[in-house]
């Protein structure tokens, strides 16, 4: 057996349930699944830290049995962050590298990084990544990868994905009451795309839909490159929410409603039986239907719109791919396809050892993701926790482009 070299975790922080995966990195790089564990959240509200001691409290629960379970004391992870302020910012920026046999540098790629973004983002916002699109030296586009050509002027085209600050940094300060620190924060959706899609996919052209349960997130791929990220402040909450007010029900029959007999097809029309307590409840099988999918048609509209926004529609060879605790609907890939218009299926972590098979879920998409994400970033050696990537101010210096390779996952 390969000896491990050091460990590598994932934090998904949901509103509704947060996820932890942590597997052990051999010397050679090869991934083993070695824990994973999922509590309910509190103090989360679309996405966004409402209160502090909700997710600190959460995350530190959820931990200690994942420490238990693979037997070394978790220190820092990669922490998903969501919500609708999530936004991308189309920009791009120029440079003067030198001479004409200036040969291109990493340095010469940070320069016109910082140009492409400076005056662009606003002040209260965090860039969570940039992601290069394109380079052009001396007007010859196309460019994926300039390092080592020679040339006078260098630009860049590029896809900013930033949040606001105060959401940062206040789950920052909600994984540090857990005593964990943050590695860098990357979009849930961003991170599931991770885990869930092949190079293929990324190339020819497709989208992922998190589903979640106060948040549904769109990630579209082409190019090899992340081209668009949006959030909408809806999720698969919703669907129980609206059970629970239009049957006059508590949430937890909704949910169970939602469960055991909500289907994406629509096509059972035997009534929906459940007991509580001694109590037998029946609802007609057509008023359940008729508030699911006015809920879920809203959802899907704005998924839509996200879609055309960012001049996607009906350019997706690839289709569409769902993950999130949302995804587990019965048949909700079946919805989708007729809602979107667009081939639909649903997404698992697929590849690893370990417990790896227990964790082949859609909802555990998101966790898994960061976990790769950790693994292939800059680590201490001989020390199973990570160095922070961030610069003097606390700020992310680019974070998720230069750990993700410009987001060319």
């Amino acid at each position: 057996m390969d000896e491990v070299s050091r460990y590598a975790v994932g934090i998904d922080v949901g509103t509704e349930n947060t996820r932890a995966v942590v597997a052990s990195v051999s010397k050679d790089g090869k991934l083993a699944v070695v824990g994973f564990n999922e509590v309910k959240n509190a103090g989360m509200r679309k996405g966004v830290v409402a209160n502090l001691s909700g997710p600190s409290e959460s995350v530190d629960r959820m931990l200690g049995e994942v420490e238990r379970m693979c037997g070394f004391n978790i220190h820092s992870a990669f922490v998903s962050i969501n919500g609708a302020q999530i936004l991308t910012t189309r920009t791009q920026g120029m440079i003067a590298v030198g001479a004409l046999d200036h040969e291109i540098n990493p340095d010469d790629l940070n320069r016109v990084e910082e140009m492409a973004t400076s005056g662009r983002i606003p002040a209260n916002r965090e860039i969570l990544g940039i992601i290069p699109l394109e380079y052009m030296l001396d007007e010859q586009g196309g460019i994926k990868n300039p390092i080592g050509m020679t040339g006078s002027r260098l630009e860049m085209r590029a896809s900013v994905i930033s949040s606001l600050t105060p959401n940062c940094d206040n789950l920052r300060r909600a994984m540090e009451g857990a005593k964990v620190n943050v590695e860098g924060l990357a979009p849930s959706v961003v991170a599931a795309a991770k885990a869930v899609l092949t190079e293929k996919q990324m190339e020819n052209g497709v989208a992922v839909i998190d589903l979640g349960a106060a948040t549904t997130s769109v990630a579209i791929y082409e190019e090899g490159d992340l081209q668009y990220v949006g959030v909408i402040p809806a999720g698969s909450n919703n669907v129980t929410n609206d059970l629970a007010i239009m049957l006059e029900i508590d949430t937890e029959i909704a949910e169970e409603i939602k469960k055991r007999y909500v289907s994406g097809s629509f096509s059972s029309e035997k009534d929906v039986v459940v007991k509580v307590g001694r109590e037998e409840m029946t609802f007609e099988r057509a008023r359940v239907d008729d508030v699911v999918k006015a809920r879920l048609e809203e959802i899907f509209d704005k998924v839509k719109k996200e879609i055309k926004r960012a001049e996607y529609e009906k350019r997706l060879p690839e289709g569409i791919v769902m993950v999130g605790g949302g995804a587990k609907m019965k048949d909700i890939d079946v919805f989708a396809k007729q809602a979107l218009e667009a081939s639909v299926k649903i997404g698992v972590p697929k590849g690893l050892d370990g417990v790896a098979s227990s964790i082949e879920r859609p909802e555990y998409a998101a966790a898994v993701g960061l976990m790769l994400i950790s693994s292939e970033g800059e680590q201490k050696a001989g020390s199973v926790a990570f160095k922070k990537r961030a610069n003097a101010s606390g700020k992310g210096e680019g974070l998720l482009g230069k750990i993700l390779g410009k987001f060319k996952l």
